[in-house]
């Protein structure tokens, strides 16, 4: 017998597995925070993540994002072209001095990934995320034909320069604003959200991107790598007179339930014929290959884990207006039902429960990591009406201190998404978790009741046009 090859593709690995979803919920899991930020320079916690919470409610909130975000610079003529080809959004007006929250989907309508966008530069766009489709892009940049080169910065653990390009921080809450001038030393330019602009704070030039991570009044801030200390310090500094808050990882990662942002679903990709070249160019060892997906919603079938637009909540991002990759698709699934997307507000006395079973003899339910139970890349839990009848999926799971619960975000049948119906959601993986062994430990699935809520449930964010984060 040979010996056997390991798969060099995308392609190679969905051929040379039984099915896709059993390798990907075998795929490592519960490392992912771990992986996507330096401890020695963003700790998981700087006071303690609750009152870290509290700050973007309450006061202000400094987030450093400099670090788990991959960006990908594409420049030349074609740079905005080619974005409008690959996302659902409309680029009439989009150029230097705006960002732009792209969300790209596949021939068929399903999304493949979001990101935002910015451009500080004609012929100059840069997509910014974590999970964002930055291998789509690329892909496409690279055999579309397009007048464009691409630069990837990748996150900093991943980076082997040890630096990146930009600091990237972000000033967040009721006091925000009064920082920010104070900072500036004076009024701050009108923005209208995903506006960019320039200030001056300790001496440098600073990009200002008026923009939120969990609703409130906040500010992105930006400039050379370099210059990042500086700038960290003056704000530091300023901020003690606003009771700034430092935000470590545990507390970041769960600003997407206040907003009501989906920040990972299950890319779009693996299936289609029409796709099958992006997948035969995409290695084995990428994000898309290596990822993980867990929870109790199971399928055999990948497409089942599919999202639309309207089910993330982007269905008003479409514009048919210019041709894009997913256009004719989309156009035909606009005039059908959508499921829609809601906050769970998991039973206290139920949470409990689950939080007991860890102290008494016996299988107990699968682990609450507070505040981030939350342990796959893609995350799928079955959520059930009052019969026993599938009506949709709990993806992202956070405790929020400010609500005093436990959250999830979820896609369900539109007749459950008005606040205060009732729910449940299944906890634990099937079989016990044999599926994702050895990265979960024996448990058994649990039931947890929960309440409709409204996406987002933060009432400064709801309707706030800048609602979109990477």
């Amino acid at each position: 017998m040979g010996e056997r090859t390991e798969p060099r593709t995308l392609q190679h690995l969905l051929d040379s597995v039984p099915n896709i979803v059993d390798h990907l919920y075998r795929n490592p899991k519960g490392q992912w925070l771990a992986r996507r930020h330096p401890p020695h320079l963003l700790p998981p916690e700087f006071t303690n993540w609750r009152e870290e919470q509290q700050a973007w409610r309450e006061t202000v909130a400094l987030y450093d994002q400099s670090y788990h975000m991959t960006m990908t610079y594409v420049r030349g003529p074609d740079a905005i072209r080619l974005f409008s080809y690959l996302g659902v959004n409309r680029f009439a007006k989009f150029g230097p001095g705006k960002a732009r929250h792209l969300v790209a989907c596949s021939p068929r309508g399903h999304v493949i990934g979001d990101g935002v966008l910015y451009c500080l530069h004609p012929e100059e766009v840069v997509l910014v995320g974590g999970a964002a489709p930055h291998n789509w892009v690329e892909f496409h940049a690279q055999t579309g034909g397009w007048k464009v080169s691409v630069e990837r910065d990748e996150s900093y653990i991943q980076n082997p320069t040890g630096r990146r390009t930009v600091y990237r921080y972000q000033l967040e809450g009721p006091r925000a604003p009064a920082l920010m001038e104070c900072l500036n030393r004076g009024p701050l330019p009108e923005l209208r959200p995903f506006q960019i602009a320039p200030l001056r704070i300790a001496g440098h030039t600073v990009w200002a991107l008026r923009h939120t991570m969990a609703g409130g009044p906040g500010f992105e801030l930006f400039g050379p790598w370099e210059e990042g200390p500086a700038v960290r310090e003056a704000i530091l500094e300023a901020g003690k007179a606003f009771d700034l808050r430092q935000v470590g990882t545990l507390a970041y990662f769960t600003t997407g339930v206040d907003l009501g942002w989906i920040p990972r679903s299950l890319p779009a990709i693996y299936t289609g014929e029409e796709l099958r070249a992006f997948r035969e160019w995409l290695p084995a060892t990428s994000g898309e290959a290596t990822w993980s997906l867990g929870g109790s919603f199971y399928s055999s079938n990948i497409e089942d884990y599919y999202l639309t637009p309207w089910e993330l909540g982007y269905g008003h991002l479409i514009h048919l207006d210019h041709e894009f990759v997913g256009r004719e698709a989309l156009a035909r699934m606009a005039l059908q039902p959508h499921r829609r997307k809601v906050t769970l507000v998991w039973d206290a006395e139920d949470v409990a429960e689950v939080l007991t079973s860890f102290l008494r003899p016996g299988l107990p339910a699968r682990y609450l990591d507070l505040p981030l139970p939350t342990y796959a890349v893609w995350q799928y839990d079955a959520v059930f009406d009052e019969h026993e009848t599938l009506i949709g999926i709990s993806t992202y799971v956070a405790y929020s201190w400010n609500e005093r619960a436990l959250l999830s975000l979820a896609v369900v049948s539109s007749e459950f998404a008005e606040p205060g119906k009732r729910v449940t959601v299944v906890w634990g993986e099937p079989e016990g978790g044999a599926k994702s062994r050895p990265w979960l430990e024996p448990h058994r699935q649990v039931r947890i009741r929960a309440t409709v809520a409204p996406a987002p449930i933060n009432p400064l964010a709801r309707g706030h046009p800048s609602a979109a984060r990477r």
